[in-house]
């Protein structure tokens, strides 16, 4: 059950603040042994590793995916998904393009001109996580940004990558596709190796190890930010409680150390969401139940206000990857100051966000969207 919580217990919030950073400062020294490994090693760490934590043969399966694979995967992939790859790439595109830095140039007295250049990197890699839920939408989400921004060899990498990561892939002409996952893709790319050219940057989310490995290389090897396990914070004193709940779940069920916060003025609406979730819980198939009530057990609540500004303080201290503004709380926008992305309103939906509205879903996390 998600459990409720009031906004005095201090102690209880204190526990919940630190969650994120404490798992994430534990998996700092295994992905630190993995990064210098790797380091020192090359390739030869680099199949251990893919051999210890995904079950893949590296010598044997190849450090790259084969065209014949990617050939296989787009003839097998429904023209549905390529309709909806389609809609998505268009308006993930149309977003990185307004986004994109532009070069300027000023007068500024006596003769003076100042300006800014922006140059396109060489070569960045996209990381896309593996698990048991495929993420083509990943694959769009990092390579799209890059391709506006004109960098001229983007490379992908991920632990046995799915049918649906190559459709992606080959959709966006994407021609190199490792087979690499955890922090020792981190470390593979921040620091090259036999099989690995190294990256400019490296860019995309994964888990807690990812996260700290991306953490640990920055500075040797450019990275977007620490992005981590998912995290969803929902503000509101009135919602229909199926919504709510299955925004919360929709976030949970991807990883165990994801986060799912819910904060009220309202208890009656606090036991009617939490009333949801235990409904919505029984209808999961197992994988994503799992992940869902470990997710809540370790880093989930419902926290209980005084009122509604209280509750949007309270985000803007957890500065979550994505916050929703219900309908009731959406005139609270201008007092929002940290926030990865926003969803406004009882249909803004955060998978929509995830998936294809166009923002995208690579963002920070652990309070780093300050």
């Amino acid at each position: 059950m998600l459990q409720i919580i009031r906004s005095t217990d201090k102690k209880a919030l204190d526990r919940l603040l630190r969650a994120r950073q404490t798992r994430l400062e534990a998996a700092e020294p295994v992905a630190r042994r993995i990064l210098e490994d790797v380091r020192r090693q090359g390739d030869r760490a680099l199949v251990r590793y893919a051999r210890q934590f995904d079950g893949v043969d590296l010598r044997q399966e190849g450090f790259t995916v084969s065209a014949r694979e990617v050939r296989e995967a787009c003839r097998s992939a429904p023209r549905s998904a390529i309709a909806a790859l389609r809609v998505a790439a268009r308006n993930i595109r149309a977003v990185a393009a307004r986004q994109l830095p532009r070069p300027w140039q000023a007068a500024n007295g006596a003769g003076i001109k100042v300006g800014q250049l922006v140059r396109p990197l060489d070569r960045v890699a996209c990381y896309i996580p593996g698990g048991r839920f495929p993420l083509p939408s990943t694959v769009l989400m990092s390579v799209i940004p890059a391709q506006v921004a004109g960098v001229r060899e983007i490379v992908i990498t991920s632990p046995r990558p799915a049918p649906t990561v190559l459709v992606a892939a080959d959709f966006l002409g994407i021609k190199e596709i490792f087979r690499l996952g955890g922090a020792q893709a981190i470390a593979a790319f921040a620091y090259g190796t036999e099989s690995v050219l190294r990256a400019d940057k490296i860019v995309g989310p994964g888990n807690r190890y990812v996260a700290a490995a991306k953490k640990l290389v920055a500075g040797e090897c450019g990275i977007d930010f620490v992005a981590g396990p998912t995290e969803l914070v929902v503000v509101g004193s009135h919602g229909r409680p199926q919504w709510i709940a299955s925004d919360l779940l929709a976030q949970a069920e991807h990883d165990p150390d994801a986060v799912a916060i819910f904060i009220t003025p309202s208890r009656r609406l606090a036991l009617r969401v939490q009333a949801s979730v235990t409904s919505i819980l029984e209808e999961l198939d197992s994988d994503g139940a799992a992940n869902a009530k470990k997710s809540l057990a370790r880093q989930g609540a419902i926290i209980l206000t005084r009122d509604l500004s209280e509750a949007v303080g309270l985000a803007n201290t957890l500065a979550p990857e994505h916050l929703t503004l219900t309908e009731g709380a959406s005139q609270m926008l201008d007092r929002v100051t940290s926030a990865g992305s926003i969803f406004l309103g009882d249909y803004s939906a955060v998978a929509a966000g995830d998936y294809a509205s166009g923002s995208n879903h690579i963002l920070p996390t652990g309070g780093a969207a300050r």
